[in-house]
């Protein structure tokens, strides 16, 4: 089957069911106050796009963009434990690229923790590089900073 990535609300039952897989895997690894991910809300908010995987027409992925005028950030990457090692993430992240710079971003950037290595390993992977806090993320010992140039 295609795997296909849309544009969707978050606020759906299917939104929040990968929003809240994704936190559950968080925090699975970290506290509470080492995580600075989004709710749906947040991520329903304007500026923000939120895209879903699905595999005949079951969603097994999603992905934010947020629009943060000088750059892009990169929100919510997760794919369900039953997708994972299906290339579902890769092409999450190329498709949210594409769409970061058709919105006119050069730059995107993320925070993510060192526990998540399957997640830092494909960042690599797709050229980001370790950088320092940006925005109004502190410096956490449990967070990981990256970017690229588009």
């Amino acid at each position: 089957m295609t795997l296909t990535i849309t544009q969707e609300n978050p606020l759906t039952d299917e939104g929040r069911a990968l929003i809240n897989g994704s936190e559950t895997a968080l925090r699975a690894v970290y506290a509470a106050d080492e995580c600075f991910s989004f709710t749906a809300d947040e991520l329903a908010k304007p500026g923000v796009r939120f895209f879903v995987a699905r595999k005949g027409g079951t969603p097994i992925g999603c992905v934010a963009l947020c629009d943060c005028e000088t750059y892009a950030e990169i929100k919510r990457l997760f794919v369900t434990p039953d997708a994972r090692g299906t290339g579902a993430a890769r092409k999450l992240m190329q498709h949210l690229e594409d769409q970061a710079r058709t919105s006119g971003h050069n730059l995107i950037r993320l925070e993510t923790g060192p526990k998540l290595a399957a997640g830092v390993a494909l960042y690599k992977s797709l050229g980001y590089k370790t950088r320092g806090p940006f925005g109004d993320y502190p410096e956490h010992p449990a967070s990981l900073f990256m970017g690229k140039t588009l």
